[in-house]
């Protein structure tokens, strides 16, 4: 890995300087996102005395983009909460950075980007930049790659402290990034329209001991995506292997993969139908630890929209697995509007017990749809409705009362403009 950060730098700091064309782009952006939630039973399923809940959430960013042939830099603020959350007089308003980086680049391919950045690899299955959540997701790194027409090579560094230490170690509390150590290897294959492959290997370090000792846990994650694109037909493949030490010393023994088939019969009517197997642990063995971990991924995207599964934790902190079942379709009436409705089937991929009888693996369905309208360049509007029918096995997995009704409503309102545009 060090010869491979040496060669990548080497090759960038020879060739900075060469680029002939200087012209320089600046932009500047705008982002305001309203969202109108109605929870009744998201994450986990509630019981008959649970009143359901409503809130709105708003994002507010401002984005300042410059480029020339050489340099690329990107600050990115923003403003996240409810309304109503912060008094009508603040003295310390919530206003943060969610990107603030700088990208060197070659005149031969090589670059080096620096700072807080967003990270979106393949079908976003273990980094991703999470964009439906209010805040979205960014990291602390380093990023050093090559890029031609036919291939890309990335490698991420990323080293995480609470502050900077005088004194006392290297230990990282709890509350920033989920880990303290992170080293991730990615190559994609680009260069045929038809197929296109991707391997990634990524190694996160989490501290398991107590200050002032430091005692990091090591997982490793490695896996290949695979696209086919013959005519209007479209099969994707995913396969992941997890190997390493949880926090709490078991040695990790997972697995997850995953297959989606769409064909496009029209420009305006496309059907789906995917399936993910997440490898699960049902605790009966005390050495190893066979739950898949999702990482930092976008499990909004592919395993329900209500969220019960690889976002809140399972009864007795066990992860009996996932194997989801999804079928789908999707409509374009016109240019500007997108109607969309999947089905899944959950089931868990180990045995679950209740009371000492073994149960049914079969955890329910959820039925998710989405209206969107592209109302102008730059102002979309969007609104979904998603209900979770879940089984009697599904009360032993996540509590609550899966014989009540739950389900979920939103209306969102995203306005996204560019508010100047130069160059000199």
């Amino acid at each position: 890995m060090k010869k491979l950060i040496a060669f990548f730098l080497g090759a960038l700091l020879c060739s900075v300087g060469f680029a002939q064309n200087e012209e320089n782009n600046f932009a500047i952006g705008t982002q305001i996102r309203t969202r109108a939630e109605y929870r009744n039973g998201t994450h986990f399923p509630i019981d008959a005395e649970t009143d359901p809940a409503m809130f709105i959430g708003n994002r507010s960013r401002i984005t300042m983009d410059y480029q020339r042939d050489d340099l690329s830099m990107s600050i990115s603020a923003q403003h996240v909460g409810v309304w109503g959350q912060d008094p009508g007089i603040v003295m310390n308003g919530r206003f943060m950075l969610n990107e603030a980086w700088a990208s060197l680049h070659s005149g031969n391919g090589f670059f080096l980007k620096m700072g807080r950045q967003s990270l979106s690899y393949d079908d976003d299955r273990l980094l991703s930049v999470v964009d439906w959540n209010i805040s979205g997701r960014f990291h602390d790194a380093l990023k050093i790659g090559y890029e031609n027409v036919q291939n890309k090579l990335h490698v991420i560094l990323a080293f995480n402290q609470n502050n900077d230490k005088q004194y006392g170690g290297t230990y990282y509390a709890p509350g920033g990034q989920p880990y303290k150590i992170m080293q991730t290897a990615w190559y994609q294959f680009t260069g045929n329209k038809v197929f296109n492959f991707s391997l990634l290997l990524m190694n996160a370090g989490l501290e398991a001991g107590s200050s002032p000792e430091t005692d990091v846990k090591y997982t490793q994650t490695f896996g290949t995506n695979l696209s086919v694109r013959p005519g209007n037909f479209q099969l994707y493949g995913t396969f992941y292997y997890q190997t390493g030490k949880t926090i709490t010393d078991k040695n990790i023994n997972a697995y997850m993969g995953a297959i989606n088939a769409a064909y496009q019969i029209s420009p305006s009517l496309r059907i789906m139908a995917a399936s993910d197997y997440l490898s699960g642990d049902d605790g009966n063995d005390s050495d190893k630890y066979k739950a898949f971990n999702t990482m930092y991924g976008a499990n909004h995207k592919f395993y329900g929209t209500m969220d019960y599964f690889y976002l809140t934790s399972f009864i007795n902190g066990l992860n009996p697995g996932l194997w989801d079942n999804q079928l789908g379709i999707t409509f374009k009436p016109s240019a500007k509007v997108t109607l969309a409705l999947n089905y899944h089937h959950f089931q868990t991929t180990t045995d679950v017990y209740s009371f000492g009888e073994k149960q049914s693996r079969v955890l329910g369905s959820e039925c998710d749809s989405q209206f969107t309208w592209n109302m102008m360049k730059d102002v979309t509007f969007s609104a979904g409705y998603s209900v979770m029918l879940g089984s009697d096995v599904m009360k032993a997995v996540k509590g609550g009362d899966p014989s009540r009704w739950h389900d979920w409503a939103w209306v969102s309102l995203n306005v996204n403009p560019k508010v100047l545009i130069t160059k000199w």
